[in-house]
């Protein structure tokens, strides 16, 4: 079949192999399977989380690199990418789980300092948008960190000493908050969109804290003790915007540990980040003409359909779109219903575990597009059968 056209865009697969790696093991036995007359692209995705400034660069944007404090305050490099009048800053890269000294959770201590920075960096750049992808982030602190880097928290206004807030607050830190100066931190003219798929509020049992502070190593007492913090911040909101409780009570306020909620009281707009990044990226362009798209995931499951990455590029696409993840926990049927010709789950080649194995994990990337190349090419099972043992 000459002239056919691929175009492998994938997201990561988490803890395992960037969403460039995936892409470049997949083209890379593509071309091997499929021969000289196979044109395969790569366009890297990214949905908001770990990963977000990497497809960024690979799609174009040029590279800002700016020093933050880490998690834990540990000064490390961070990069932005920036096109035109937009930066994008992700928080996996200034104040996210895999910056934590050792791995270890520190679910009290861990700020969100590291991203007020890099946003002040690109602030000073007059962008007319910044893109705050919010995936990632270690720290439970309603933003706190965030703004106090920004200049936002402030000593209380009225009579007394008031309470010193430390540079580097985590979510310990949140009763001691007084008040806050909202005006000007984001300047007239720019617009902050907050890149998230994350729909958690702030506060209650669907919150920041009681939902995401368990994966960042809060036991009970711990949690609810964040969520006090969090409606005390909340409660200090009120007074430099009376809408405060109704934004923490707002889809995407509680991603990232409550930044969300931080990135609106700045003004900031939540949007889907899958569908934002695949604009930023230029998927509808790539994806013109093809015969095939090849994307995928880690992980496939029913979180998957509710606006992740792998759906949007189903719905978007305008093309067969089969997915190559690490595992998936979808009946074929379901997938099928969802825009999915076919699903390849590296899990079900039997070669080990390749969540934790990268190596094992390209290798069977680059078979999975082999045998695609081949199908493509006339040589293999026809495209509906998909690859024996993986759909």
């Amino acid at each position: 079949m000459p002239g056919r056209s691929v175009l492998v865009a994938p997201d990561g697969f988490k803890g395992c192999l960037s969403a460039a790696e995936v892409a470049d093991a997949l083209a890379g036995g593509l071309c091997a399977g499929g021969g000289p007359d196979l044109a395969v692209d790569v366009l890297p995705l990214a949905d908001g989380g770990d990963g977000s400034v990497e497809a960024a660069l690979r799609a174009g944007f040029a590279p800002v690199e700016v020093t933050v404090p880490g998690p834990t305050g540990v000064p490390g490099r961070a990069v932005l990418a920036r096109r035109g009048g937009t930066v994008v800053v992700e928080v996996a890269n200034t104040c996210g789980m895999a910056l934590l000294p050792g791995g270890r959770l520190r679910p009290l201590e861990a700020s969100s300092a590291g991203v007020g920075v890099a946003l002040r960096a690109a602030l000073a750049g007059r962008p007319q948008r910044v893109v705050l992808a919010l995936g990632g982030s270690a720290s439970t602190d309603g933003g706190l960190g965030m703004l106090t880097a920004l200049g936002a928290v402030g000593a209380s206004p009225g009579p007394g000493p008031g309470l010193e807030q430390p540079e580097h607050p985590g979510g310990r830190d949140l009763p001691a908050v007084e008040a806050l100066r909202l005006d000007g931190v984001v300047p007239d003219g720019v617009e902050l969109v907050v890149a998230t798929d994350v729909t958690n509020p702030l506060l209650g049992p669907s919150g920041a804290a009681a939902v995401f502070g368990p994966q960042k190593g809060a036991d009970p007492p711990t949690v609810e003790r964040l969520e006090r913090g969090l409606r005390h911040l909340v409660a200090v909101a009120a007074r430099a915007r009376p809408d405060a409780a109704g934004l923490a009570g707002a889809a995407g306020a509680g991603a990232a540990g409550g930044l969300g909620f931080a990135a609106l009281l700045l003004g900031g707009r939540v949007v889907s980040g899958a569908d934002l990044f695949l604009d930023l990226l230029g998927f509808d362009t790539a994806v013109a003409g093809r015969d095939l798209v090849v994307s995928g995931e880690g992980r496939l499951d029913e979180q998957s359909l509710r606006g992740k990455l792998p759906a949007v590029v189903a719905r978007r696409a305008g093309t067969r779109v089969e997915l190559v993840v690490g595992r998936s926990e979808l009946a074929p049927d379901v997938a099928r219903r969802h825009g999915f010709a076919a699903v390849h789950a590296l899990v079900d080649l039997g070669e080990g575990d390749p969540a934790t194995d990268p190596a094992l994990s390209r290798r069977l990337l680059e078979e999975v597009g082999r045998r695609l190349g081949r199908v493509l090419r006339g040589r293999g099972p026809a495209p509906a059968e998909g690859i024996p043992r993986n759909s």
